[in-house]
């Protein structure tokens, strides 16, 4: 009897070490971050239209930039990657080229309207997008942090055991850059300033 119950205990902390618990907890911790990336995308998307509406009322000249930033929006909301999406490369990419038109055509609106600077509406319009942009890049970093912490448990020892037998774990796919010369940071040329 002894002996049964020391195997049962045996046999408990062996399957406890080959990610019974550890990876699927991981991977739920990388889909959690990835519903932060999605909320923060979100919040851009509600909160680009209201803003870009009051800016708009400041003045026609600034129509056909505005008008891209809510037309690149409106095409990025498009692109939709679920929780069951972050193993799919094709879908990961689709997303992440739909969210650089997003920030493409956010980095015309600030190039082309630099007299814009001084109106309180435009002031407060490149402040909440920067934040926006801020929010957005830090919820990306945490969820590459936690796809990193995934990938790495579904692949070392015990957990991989665990892993590829009781859940046929597949790696996910980090978020990364589509934008070309991202890279490399960009110029700022203000002009002739006598």
């Amino acid at each position: 009897m002894k002996f049964r119950a020391m195997i049962v205990i045996a046999a408990a902390a062996m399957l406890s070490a080959c990610g019974i618990n550890s990876v699927p907890t991981a991977e739920e911790a990388a889909k959690a971050r990835w519903g932060d990336v999605q909320i923060q995308y979100q919040r851009r998307a509600n909160l680009i239209p209201n803003l870009v509406a009051t800016v708009k009322a400041a003045g026609a000249q600034e129509k056909d930039i505005l008008v891209q930033v809510t037309q690149a929006r409106a095409s990025a909301n498009q692109v939709q990657v679920s929780r069951d999406d972050l193993t799919d490369p094709a879908k990961m990419a689709a997303f992440q080229r739909a969210q650089a038109g997003v920030t493409l055509s956010l980095q015309r609106l600030q190039e082309a309207y630099p007299e814009l600077k001084s109106q309180g509406n435009y002031t407060t319009l490149m402040s909440q997008l920067e934040g926006t942009e801020n929010r957005i890049s830090i919820a990306l970093n945490d969820y590459n942090g936690a796809v990193q912490a995934y990938n790495t448990r579904i692949r070392t020892f015990p957990d991989a055991i665990g892993a590829k037998i009781f859940y046929g774990a597949k790696p996910m796919v980090p978020f990364q850059a589509t934008t070309p010369g991202a890279d490399t940071a960009p110029s700022v040329n203000f002009g002739n300033a006598s």
